[in-house]
């Protein structure tokens, strides 16, 4: 099972008091960004929701957004200690009287006093607490079955290129017949032209082509990649996603698949070679969006 690196999930959750609001939006990154945009009342369970996304999500550019919204509107409005106020207000009036000041705002100030006013949204309590991390889980939940589905189709597309390339792995196996007697063809001509078939001396030219045919023999070559397509087929069957993993199995595809071209020596096999890089090349672009 893979999973899409792009990801969507939104929930909400209330209580009759409050209703949460999260949604999480994800694109491609080689590691966890995570941008979070929370109201001012639950900036201080920042730190709790970026360890949960840590565990839960992985990588990617993570943006997180937080709504609330409270069944009644005044319940986080600032309070006034009526009290207080009104004895900031009687000390200051009695000083106003005694300097004979008349156009100071006194309310104004009083108001202005320390703990006059008290702002009720720095906190919430437990209960509302609960309600945010609900919210925040059942979007979490939504967000991986949208990777999951996403990764599916991914899964489905990567699958087909790494057959594709073993296809054509068949394929140079069938050329692979008619290659070497072609390299000899081309070599024994060569030293025909240039020095006359008289001068050439058999026993030599065939040690020589030993050896020189040695070198461009892609039996191993041709082992390791199939090994490596049958293995990076075999990594779908994992539990875990691991986009990594697959990426570095390609890289080794990669390898083999260049030094088949090198050896080739064979003009339809390098064809199918350039066929072979095409396929690589969409399988890594795809791998880029795999967690």
């Amino acid at each position: 099972m893979i999973k899409s690196m792009t990801g969507y999930g939104t929930a909400s959750k209330e209580n009759g008091k409050v209703k949460y609001s999260v949604e999480i939006k994800s694109l491609n990154s080689k590691f966890l960004e995570l941008n979070l945009r929370l109201p001012k009342v639950v900036s201080d369970k920042e730190l709790t929701l970026r360890t949960e996304c840590s565990k839960l999500l992985e990588r990617g550019k993570v943006n997180l957004n937080v709504t609330v919204e409270y069944t009644d509107q005044t319940a986080k409005a600032s309070s006034i200690n009526a009290d207080l106020l009104k004895k900031y207000y009687g000390q200051l009036q009695q000083i106003a009287n005694e300097l004979n000041d008349t156009h100071v705002n006194l309310f104004e100030l009083a108001l202005n006093m320390p703990e006059v006013v008290t702002n009720n949204d720095d906190t919430v309590d437990d209960e509302e607490a609960s309600v945010l991390m609900d919210a925040f889980y059942d979007a979490v939940q939504h967000f991986n079955i949208f990777r999951e589905d996403e990764g599916n189709v991914l899964a489905q597309d990567l699958k087909k290129r790494a057959e594709l390339i073993l296809t054509y792995l068949s394929e140079v196996e069938g050329l692979e017949v008619e290659r070497i007697p072609l390299i000899r063809q081309r070599i024994e001509q060569f030293l025909n032209d240039s020095v006359g078939k008289e001068n050439v001396d058999q026993n030599r030219f065939e040690q020589e082509l030993v050896y020189y045919i040695d070198k461009l023999d892609v039996t191993e070559e041709k082992v390791r990649l199939r090994s490596h397509c049958n293995y990076f087929l075999k990594a779908f069957d994992s539990a875990d996603s691991n986009g990594k993993k697959l990426g570095f199995i390609s890289q080794e595809m990669g390898r083999e698949i260049n030094t088949l071209g090198s050896k080739a020596n064979h003009a339809g096999i390098q064809q199918i070679v350039v066929r072979m890089k095409e396929e690589l090349e969409k399988i890594k672009e795809q791998l880029l969006n795999v967690l």
